[in-house]
C-alpha cells in the first residue's frame, strides 16, 4: 500500500466517521434508541466523554476535556510515527495503522470540537450491551486485527536477484 493511498484510508475512515455522528446528531435525540435489529442492534445517541470502552465517562476532574484530547493526541502522533518507518512489506500492518489512525482522527475531532465523541452503534444480547461504539471505533478495531494478523505472518523472503551475465 503507498502512502498516497494509506493517507486516503486515513481520511475516507475520519470523514465517514463525521458525516455519521453527524446524521445521529441531526437525527436522534441524546439517548434516543431506534431498534435495527431487535434484540441484538440499536442506534443509540451516546455522549462518551472518557476514553476506549467508556472507562473514565463517568470520571470528574478539572481540565478533563484537555487531558484526554491530549492524551489521545499523543497516541494518534505515536501511531502515525511508528506507520511512517513501517517498512513497505508490512502491508496489512500498514493497512491496519491507517485504519487506526483514521479511526483515531475521527475521535480526535469530537474531543477537541465539543469534548466528548459521540457514539451509537449499541449491540446488545440477552439484556447485555456491549459499550456503545462508532465508525472510528470499529475502524481501530478492524485496524488492531490487521496488525495481529500481521504479527503471525512470516517475515517475506528477500529473494536474491541473479545477475545477468555481462558480455565484453
Amino acid at each position: 500500500m503507498t502512502r498516497r493511498l494509506e493517507l486516503a484510508v486515513v481520511l475516507a475512515v475520519a470523514v465517514a466517521d463525521q458525516l455519521t455522528k453527524w446524521l445521529v446528531v441531526a437525527e436522534l435525540e441524546l439517548y434516543q434508541t431506534v431498534p435495527v435489529v431487535p434484540g441484538l442492534l440499536n442506534l443509540t445517541h451516546i455522549r462518551n466523554s472518557g476514553v476506549a470502552f467508556g472507562f473514565f465517562n463517568a470520571a470528574d476532574f478539572a481540565y478533563k476535556p484537555l487531558v484526554v484530547g491530549v492524551l489521545a493526541l499523543g497516541a494518534l502522533v505515536g501511531v502515525a510515527l511508528y506507520a511512517a518507518q513501517l517498512p513497505k512489506s508490512h502491508k496489512w500492518a500498514r493497512t491496519g495503522l491507517a485504519l487506526i489512525l483514521g479511526g483515531a482522527a475521527g475521535n480526535l475531532i469530537d474531543r477537541l470540537r465539543q469534548g466528548y465523541v459521540v457514539d451509537f452503534v449499541d449491540a446488545y444480547w440477552n439484556g447485555w450491551h456491549f459499550w456503545a461504539f462508532n465508525v472510528a471505533d470499529a475502524a481501530i478495531n478492524v485496524g488492531v486485527g490487521l496488525l495481529i494478523i500481521d504479527l503471525f505472518r512470516p517475515e517475506p523472503v528477500a529473494v536474491p536477484v541473479a545477475e545477468e551475465p555481462r558480455v565484453s
